[in-house]
């Protein structure tokens, strides 16, 4: 879990460590495979996923798509740092704009 944590707490200093943890178990799964632990901004279909799988039905969000994708992008963003974009990074700052964290 303290690769989980580092990788939040590079993009979100102040992040809720016990969240962090609840979330890495809960995508223990995706994280183990390199390709799937990251977010391509580039990808529209991976994006539609975030949308679909975490935002809507992970989160229950129900904005429009064109919000909920706006949304997205200004993640990516805030991350663009030259290097990938963590999953788990992304998912955490997504619960917190939308004070969705006591969800994990």
């Amino acid at each position: 879990m303290s690769d989980a944590r580092e990788t939040v707490l590079a993009y979100v200093p102040d992040a809720d460590l016990d969240i962090v943890d609840k979330m890495a178990k809960t995508y223990r799964l995706v994280l183990s495979n390199r390709d799937a632990s990251l977010v391509s901004a580039s990808d529209p279909a991976e994006l539609k996923t975030v949308r679909e799988n975490f935002l809507k039905k992970k989160l229950g969000l129900t904005e429009d798509d064109a919000t909920l994708d706006a949304a997205i992008k200004e993640v990516l963003a805030e991350m663009k740092d030259g290097k990938a974009n963590p999953r788990l990074a992304v998912y955490y700052k997504l619960a917190a704009k939308y004070g969705k964290l006591d969800v994990f």
